[in-house]
């Protein structure tokens, strides 16, 4: 019989061989196993918040597969080929986001897609892609820690898009895309006294801010403040959300036992504000769980880039990890009353297409990175 060291020496080369298996068609198997368990994990959450509606499920798996496929598309281009057409994609992006303030259809109160005849387009799905490749790339072909004029025309890379995307309006998407070039900006080796002089300018600049606000972002903000000023008006989600949140306590109400969803008191609830849901049906107990497997993910994606072998890499793989931070923690923020309600999704979990194929295809890229690099390696 064989010991028990052997059989753990056996065990680890069964682990390294199908890991460097998944390797060689691009897919980082510790990261992908972590995708999916949060997908399927979201799949039970949106069952519930869907009130059951198994059509509405549907319709989720089959963009889980679409999201999922374009993240096996984008691992198998290597990380030199989106270092090298990054800018002229970005210009011809940018080119197209000004067509939407031209001539781009408007829905739900917003002018964001390109009506392409058999199909509407968003282009600033495309740039959420773009723009972390793109400053990356710029900042790449430089010297290093960035100089001023790398640092101007990174700068001038983001903020264009992120203006843009603003006067759509579409405000949860520029704060992700500035998000996400910033990022690429403070892991480039960005100095100090930049960091520090950027967070005053922009703390000086928030009073003027809301001179140039629209109404509809004035009032989210004083919604945030005081949400009990309105409760049947603005208000009216914060306070149904916290409702449901508190009500779930530690333990929750159980799966498919959430009064505030399934009475319809909670607006939003397949969407922007399933998280709730899972609060009032899990409580605590089964909000820490998905908040691990979350700050797993970024580990793994800050891993990746930690492991990468050239600056390019090492910046691109860092945004998508931190950037993918950001989506969670903004929404579970406006969710809990925390931030002002924009609009971004619970990647993974809440019920949506566009936005989780571009999330999965940012994923895709970072795998490139890391599998491409092993090959090489190997």
């Amino acid at each position: 019989m064989m010991d028990l060291a052997t059989l753990e020496g056996e065990q680890r080369r069964n682990d390294s061989w199908i890991s460097v298996q998944f390797q060689r068609i691009h897919l980082d198997l510790p990261l992908l196993a972590m995708l999916t368990l949060l997908a399927s994990f979201g799949i039970l959450v949106l069952y519930s918040a869907g009130d059951e509606n198994t059509g509405l499920l549907t319709r989720q798996m089959i963009r889980l597969g679409v999201a999922f496929g374009a993240m096996f598309v984008f691992a198998q281009i290597p990380p030199s080929i989106y270092q090298r057409y990054s800018m002229g994609v970005w210009a011809i992006t940018v080119l197209l986001l000004v067509a939407v303030l031209v001539v781009g259809s408007t829905g739900g109160g917003a002018q964001r897609w390109l009506n392409l005849g058999v199909v509407k387009f968003q282009p600033s799905e495309l740039m959420k892609l773009t723009l972390p490749l793109v400053t990356a790339a710029w900042l790449s072909s430089k010297p290093n820690p960035p100089d001023v004029r790398s640092v101007l025309v990174s700068l001038a890379l983001i903020v264009l898009p992120v203006l843009l995307i603003a006067r759509q309006p579409d405000l949860g998407t520029s704060i992700l895309m500035g998000a996400s070039g910033m990022f690429v900006l403070f892991l480039s080796g960005l100095g100090w006294r930049w960091i520090f002089g950027g967070i005053s300018l922009i703390a000086a600049a928030l009073p003027a801010l809301w001179y140039v606000m629209k109404d509809y972002q004035r009032q989210r903000v004083l919604t945030l403040l005081n949400p009990e000023a309105d409760p049947f008006g603005s208000g009216y989600h914060i306070i149904q959300s916290k409702i449901a949140i508190g009500s779930g306590g530690l333990w929750g109400k159980g799966w498919l036992n959430g009064t505030q969803s399934h009475l319809d008191f909670l607006p939003e609830r397949s969407t922007d504000f399933i998280f709730a849901v899972l609060a009032e049906e899990h409580g605590l107990m089964g909000v820490l769980p998905l908040l691990a497997l979350y700050l797993a993910i970024v580990f793994r994606c800050l891993y990746i880039a930690a492991q990468a072998t050239n600056l390019f890499s090492r910046t691109v793989a860092g945004s998508i990890g931190l950037t993918f931070f950001v989506y969670v923690f903004v929404n579970i923020g406006m969710v809990s009353g925390l931030l002002p309600v924009v609009g971004v999704p619970l990647p993974l979990v809440s019920y949506g297409g566009t936005s989780m194929v571009t999330l999965m295809a940012g994923f895709g890229i970072l795998m490139s990175i890391h599998t491409h690099k092993k090959l090489i390696a190997r």
